[in-house]
């Protein structure tokens, strides 16, 4: 398990509240702290509120979706360092290219892993 001084936080941004649902007992049972959104908008707001140590974060959200998200934190916020995981049912190659070009550090496709994503999650934080 990744663990330094404190607890990794983790800015998961998921419109589905299923999936949320499942990521977040799953991500809490291996000692992350979660903070959730259900929107694009709303995930900016908690990213800029709590400076996670990592993002989860959906595509096909409605308003803002996941690659403005992720667009918004890498050029308008200058924010080259925190890893962004698209975990997405969006799995075309555009998709994922469009994905890395925007500056997701990982690009992964629903349905998920979970051995899978939590080894991507714990890579990304070393």
């Amino acid at each position: 398990m990744v663990k330094a001084d404190r607890e990794k936080k983790i800015l998961l941004v998921e419109d589905d509240p299923d999936v949320s649902q499942v990521l977040k007992r799953s991500l809490e049972a291996n000692r992350f702290l979660v903070v959730e959104a259900k929107s694009g908008y709303e995930g900016l707001y908690r990213y800029l509120r709590h400076r996670p140590d990592l993002i989860i974060l959906d595509v096909m959200m409605p308003g803002l979706d996941g690659y403005e998200v992720c667009r918004e934190i890498r050029r308008e916020m200058n924010d080259l360092k925190t890893p962004i995981i698209m975990l997405t049912a969006k799995g075309e190659d555009y998709d994922r290219i469009k994905g890395k070009v925007i500056g997701a550090t990982i690009y992964k496709t629903k349905p998920y892993d979970w051995n899978d994503l939590l080894a991507t999650i714990q890579k990304c934080l070393h």
